[in-house]
This record gives C-alpha cells, structure tokens and sequence, in this order.
C-alpha cells in the first residue's frame, strides 16, 4: 500500500466551530499534519460547547478534530506572534474561518502571510462573498436561508424550514478542502501560493442547484413532478416548497410503513421509476394501471401522483420499513428505510464498513463518530482521537520547527504558548 496521499503537507487549522474544522480533518485523514492553533486555556469554542460530561471535551469537538495536533499559542503575546510567523514559513497550508477581517487586525494579512511564504496557501471561509453582505456574520441555518435551501424546503403554505443536514457548515467545509487540495496541485506546476475563499451561501446554492434548475423551468410553465401540479393548486413566481417531493425527475415520497402510530420513523422513501412502473403495479395490487392510458406512461401519470402514492402507501402501510425495502428491491425499485439516528448508531453494516467507528479518549472513554466518507483503495484511513488542549505543543515546536529544548523552555516560560503550558513545563 502506498503512504497517505498528503503526507509530508503541513496545514495550520486557524478554524474553530465546525465550516473550518470539517475542512482540515478531511485533510488530516488523507495524512496532512493538521496543526491546530488555540487559545491557551480556552480552545476552540466547541471544546465547552454541549458538554455532555462536566470538565470534557465535547462531542461537537471531538467529532470533527480527529488526527489532528494541538498547540496553543497567544497571538497577543509578541513571543506568541513569533512562534506563529515561523510556522507560517514552514507550512503548506493556513485555514481559517474567523469573521470578516479578523485575520488582518491580528496582523497576519495575506499580503504578509504572501510575503514571508509565496509558497503557502491561505483559505478561508466567509458567509458571503464579495457584495454587501460580504462583511456580515454567518452561522449553519443563516447560510442555508441565504443560499436557499430554507425558501425550498418544507410544507406547502407553511414556514420555510432549515435541514438537519449541515449544508452551511460542513458543506462548506467539503468545498473548501477541494480547493485546498487543487491550490496544492497548481502550486506543483507554479512553485506559488495562492489564496482559496468559500462563501458560505455560494456552497450552500451549489448544493442546490436543482431547485435553480427548477426556477428557470417554472418561467416556461408549472412543474408537473410537484404534486400541487396534480392538485390544479397554481405555481407562484418563485420555486415553492414541495414537502418530501422528489427533487429528481423521477416522482417520489416518504410512506407511512407499518407501526408508524407508535413509530415516529416508520417510513420509506419511495421512488415511481418509471423503468419499474409494470412491478409497482403488480405489487401494490394495480395490475390494469400498466395498460390503462391515464397511468401508463410518465406523463399520464404526473397529474395522478397523489392518487398513485396514496395507493402505494396502502401497501407499505402493511410492512414494516425493512421488510418493504427487501420486496421492492427484489424488482430494482428505488427505495429507502427512514433511519432514526438510534438505527444507525446501532447499524452493525455502518459499523463493519467504518462509516460508524468507535473511538477511545483519554477523559471521555469510548464514542461514536463518523468515519472518512471518502474511500480511496490504496489508502485506507485510520482514525485517530482529537487532542487535548496543547496536548502536542512541544511536539511541534521541536518537531516542525527545529526548536532545542533550552529554546523551547525559553518559549514556554515567555508566554507564548500561554501560562498553561509555562505551568505544565514547571
């Protein structure tokens, strides 16, 4: 097997809360040295934030610091700032997700940064790019409303709604490390740096495209895969919230599965395609619907989709949610079980293809968290604990920068690592 595919790439995760964070792990499971700069006795936010046990880093830290290095560093501290210019020289890579100029009040501008190494990569998450609300604060459901996930999702006539799923964050997070990983493959061929921003509401649209899609069709006429085009209910201007509407060209919803009274998760989704329509009708008892020219073809059958699902939940309806996903796909149909996040944590598949993994930390024991959704054949990935606050501090500085044991006594003891640290090294 070959080495990790970033070995040898150095990245300074200046990032806290989760857009940044989900970024530079990412890169560290591909085997970059991910070095994470924190304040000295305080960390990242999330190391407090929903404590599940008193005194411990959280979950919400854990979860998204895997294979990572920590050291802390005072950046208000003039020995502090030093210790971080020297890291900036010998780095590949510096990420940051800070408000709007935060960087450049702490004296680390990218003309600077450009400066002391052409060859280093700066990228940054904001909320929005350039414009007027470049300048603004942004948090996960802020960039989902603004990149209009929340105006498409929900129910008909009701409020907009945000996804569990975090598309403003840890979307971002995934876009920004692919253009780490490009600025790295171009400055092979340049020998130079670059600098990568992703706004926060640009990732968000790009995950919602379709429904950019769909605003555009909707100019030329209504959109007869919504079910409001069955129900003669008109299309407005803007592309309107369709509920659990396919967003595909293939109809689709969630049914009702059998125990769904007592289970608020008892359901599937299930998709109408129509290379499969001849075995839906045969399973769900319609067997004159192949033949019949009100249900026969696609088309027929958009203003009919409300009567066509209420039927096929008639038949889910008498199955539980697994047992119906064995029998539809039996004949290729699409189809999903809706899983609490319990079914999955328990999920023994998830567990033995590593998506669920269980890791041990030296104050929280064993938790679960998610392992690398990215699999690469000759290089697996192993999953390593977050670290504690400055837990690799000396490490660092003897390893990445050279530094002799007298030098990094005289750092500790200068407060620039923070008087945690100069404690811990009396």
């Amino acid at each position: 097997m070959m080495g990790a595919p970033l070995a040898g790439v150095k990245i300074l995760d200046f990032t806290h809360v989760q857009s940044g964070p989900t970024c530079t792990q990412l890169l560290a499971w591909f085997g970059a040295d991910v070095i994470k700069i924190e304040r000295p006795g305080a960390g990242d936010a999330t190391r407090q934030q929903l404590q599940d046990i008193p005194g411990v880093d959280s979950l919400y830290f854990t979860m998204l610091n895997h294979n990572k290095r920590s050291i802390t560093i005072d950046v208000k501290n003039a020995a502090g700032k030093e210790v971080l210019w020297r890291l900036i020289r010998e780095c590949d890579v510096l990420v940051e997700n800070y408000a709007p100029g935060a960087l450049d009040r702490m004296g680390f501008s990218w003309e600077s940064i450009q400066e002391a190494n052409p060859r280093l990569i700066l990228a940054c998450v904001k909320g929005f790019g350039p414009g007027r609300f470049e300048d603004c604060k942004v948090y996960e459901n802020v960039a989902q409303c603004a990149g209009g996930a929340a105006s498409t999702t929900g129910w008909r006539g009701d409020m907009p709604m945000v996804t569990g799923a975090q598309i403003g964050d840890s979307g971002t997070g995934l876009h920004l490390a692919l253009g780490i990983v490009t600025a790295l493959y171009h400055r092979v061929q340049s020998g130079r740096g670059q600098r990568v921003d992703c706004a926060m509401q640009d990732s968000v649209l790009n995950l919602c495209r379709v429904k950019l899609r769909d605003q555009q069709r909707l100019a030329r006429g209504p959109l007869p895969e919504y079910s409001q085009f069955g129900e003669g209910v008109p299309f407005g201007e803007a592309v309107p919230r369709a509920g659990n509407d396919s967003g595909g060209g293939q109809p689709g919803r969630i049914l009702k599965c059998l125990g769904w009274e007592q289970d608020p998760d008892a359901y599937i989704y299930f998709i109408a395609q129509a290379a499969v329509w001849e075995p839906i009708c045969d399973i769900i008892g319609e067997p004159g619907w192949k033949s019949d020219p009100n249900y026969s073809t696609p088309r027929a059958r958009l203003p009919h989709l409300n009567e066509i699902f209420t039927r096929i939940e008639a038949w889910t309806m008498k199955h539980d949610k697994f047992e119906a996903m064995d029998r539809l796909n039996a004949h290729d149909i699409p189809c999903g079980p809706i899983l609490s996040m319990k079914e999955i944590a328990e999920d023994e598949t998830l567990r033995a293809s590593g998506t669920v993994l269980e890791i041990d930390h030296p104050t929280r024991g064993p938790y679960l968290t998610v392992g690398n959704p990215i699999r690469l054949s000759a290089n697996p990935v192993t999953i390593q604990r977050s670290p504690l606050l400055g837990e690799h501090t000396d490490e660092i500085l003897r390893d990445v920068l050279g530094c002799s044991t007298a030098e990094i006594d005289t750092i500790l003891w200068s407060g620039a690592v923070g008087p945690v640290a100069k404690v811990a090294a009396e």
